[in-house]
């Protein structure tokens, strides 16, 4: 079965009722606007006759960039994924917020689970969510292939990167990663029917020297994310991730950008570096990954108690320091 029917396949599966909510990339739409331009192309090159019987196909198509097919094409498709990746992030935050939900909101939600199974719906949406991201992930990867085939460019490349750069990159988002630890944390890598349909989830290598989450999607896709700190070379402990994407320990990136533990990592100065990338401004959407937390608390206990030790006596040498200072600036000496 070819994708495209796949896909329509997809959208009008069971998860049809989730999809209605959520944006999806419009993969014949875009097919269409790539087959009529090549259309306009072959007709062009009969008609100039530029086309000889032993043209390689390199050389049959100069249509390096197409004006009607990147005005149709590339403007839609960015508002596409744009669309996808925000949808993603808000279901993946909605869903992980009922899950670690405390004070009232988890007394009510634990009425409810008299009256319905609360915990297998919030398995079910995981597993809608990892289709969804998926899924759409292919359709984008196989248009563009699609467009640099039509064309015989490398502007479908170069939108890839353009896709890293704005942080729109599906299965580059951090709430992939916090969506896999959910998956542990809920314990369905031990389940056999949830490894079929979800996919399959390890994080065996907490305790090695290069701590790993891999992360086996629907149709054969693998991933794998470092958990390791860039600044302190361990395995993150109350990891945030920035919005460039790279994941560090709270203190260590509250060190990096000059701000107490106490303060946080959204106190940091707007013109604060990411110390990998050193992109600016990314502390402020910065994301506590709290699943991420959680599992490495479950995972390696004595490593996470010892760490917590270890920050929670930084954070009050740094508490006292601060309030000093303010002391002394208040009374004058």
């Amino acid at each position: 079965m070819k994708f495209g029917e796949t896909f329509t396949e997809y959208l009008h599966g069971e998860e049809e009722w989730f999809l209605e909510k959520c944006r999806h990339v419009e993969y014949k739409k875009l097919k269409k606007v790539l087959k009529k331009c090549k259309t306009c192309n072959s007709t062009r090159s009969n008609d100039e006759h530029i086309v000889s019987s032993t043209t390689s196909l390199s050389d049959s198509c100069q249509c390096q960039s197409c004006s009607w097919c990147d005005e149709m094409f590339f403007e839609e498709l960015m508002k596409e994924v744009s669309d996808i990746a925000g949808c993603f992030r808000s279901r993946v935050r909605h869903l992980l917020h009922l899950h670690v939900a405390t004070g009232m909101q988890r007394y009510m939600m634990s009425l409810r689970r008299c009256f319905t199974d609360e915990k297998q719906t919030l398995l079910q949406e995981g597993q809608f969510l990892i289709q969804y991201i998926t899924m759409n992930a292919i359709a984008i990867r196989k248009i563009l292939k699609k467009y640099d085939k039509v064309h015989s460019s490398v502007n479908g490349k170069k939108f890839k990167l353009k896709m890293r750069a704005e942080r729109i990159e599906l299965l580059h988002s951090p709430w992939l990663i916090e969506l896999g630890a959910f998956y542990i944390n809920s314990g369905l890598d031990k389940v056999g029917n949830f490894k079929n349909s979800f996919g399959r989830v390890s994080c065996d290598y907490l305790n090695d020297d290069q701590p790993m989450m891999q992360l086996m999607l629907p149709n054969s896709i693998e991933l794998e994310f470092d958990l390791t700190c860039a600044i302190c070379l361990e395995t993150v402990f109350n990891p945030y991730a920035l919005k460039c994407g790279h994941i560090f320990c709270k203190a260590c990136a509250c060190s990096a950008a000059s701000v107490m533990i106490f303060q946080g990592i959204k106190a940091a100065p707007k013109n604060s570096k990411c110390p990998i990338c050193r992109e600016a401004g990314v502390y402020a959407e910065a994301v506590h990954m709290i699943e991420l937390h959680l599992l490495l608390k479950i995972r390696n206990k004595e490593y996470w108690k010892e760490r917590m030790m270890s920050e929670r006596s930084e954070m009050v040498k740094q508490s006292k320091m601060f309030w000093n200072e303010q002391t002394k600036h208040m009374i004058g000496y």
